[in-house]
């Protein structure tokens, strides 16, 4: 099992949408792709058809003390996932003490899954800091970093290494980690001079392909549909594409 941690050092940078599109591009490429959401917003099912009314989740299978395996839904498109799920704030800080109290939780929930060597599991996680981070930075063989090409999230780059060097550096099991452009308009100044500015200062680190700015990828959400279903030429479909193939070349995800 590959364990990639999906990150990023501060909100509205589109990482869920990354997850989400991610995952339905690498299933294309033969194994089964299952998807976690650490994110209290739990916005990764709407990307999956999910119904908004629907509950079901992490937070509701710890409620329970289920197994998670009993928990995930299986979408149409090669990809199965699991919600973070819909709780009260009372509800949501005993979950999140439970969490804090043992450091190996995600690792044990995710072995009940009992999934095979060959098989990819993508983690979306909150923005910034969290006990949900902590959890996921243990596990993760490889993190993905989003980013938006403004300044904000250029002066994050700092906190977000931290994160990564404390809680994975001395890992025998994590591989790696790169950073990923989200929502690059190439017709923006700024958008090129952080795009410049982040490939030389981050090297290999830096994924060189982006995923620019694309009025099909909101639409894609608005009908609950990964963007290469929705649109198959697109702009973004085709940087996933991309995306995906680069990630397998230099991590190998897929057998």
């Amino acid at each position: 099992m590959r364990v990639v941690a999906v990150i990023s050092p501060k909100g509205g940078v589109g990482k869920t949408t990354v997850t989400a599109n991610l995952a339905a591009s690498l299933a294309r490429l033969g194994p089964r792709i299952t998807i976690l959401d650490l994110d209290p917003q739990n916005a990764l099912r709407l990307h999956f058809g999910m119904p908004h009314d629907d509950p079901s989740g992490i937070a509701q299978q710890e409620a329970i003390d289920s197994n998670w395996a009993d928990g995930l839904f299986e979408s149409a498109y090669g990809v199965d996932f699991l919600p973070y799920g819909s709780v009260d704030e009372s509800q949501r800080a005993v979950f999140e003490q439970d969490i804090k109290t043992d450091p190996h939780w995600l690792a044990k929930r995710l072995a009940s899954l009992q999934l095979d060597d060959s098989s990819v599991v993508l983690i979306d996680t909150p923005p910034g800091p969290s006990i949900y981070l902590q959890q996921v930075l243990s596990v993760a063989n490889y993190a993905l970093v989003v980013l938006k090409p403004d300044a904000a999230s250029y002066s994050t780059i700092p906190s977000i290494e931290s994160l990564i060097e404390y809680y994975c550096s001395e890992r025998s099991d994590f591989q790696g980690y790169c950073y990923l452009l989200n929502q690059m308009d190439a017709a923006k100044q700024l958008s090129r001079d952080v795009f410049g500015m982040l490939r030389n200062s981050l090297g290999k680190r830096f994924i060189p392909i982006t995923i620019h700015r694309d009025e099909a990828v909101s639409e894609a959400l608005a009908c609950q549909t990964p963007v290469s279903y929705y649109s198959q030429h697109c702009s973004a479909t085709h940087d996933v594409q991309e995306l995906t193939m680069w990630l397998q070349k230099n991590f190998r995800l897929v057998d």
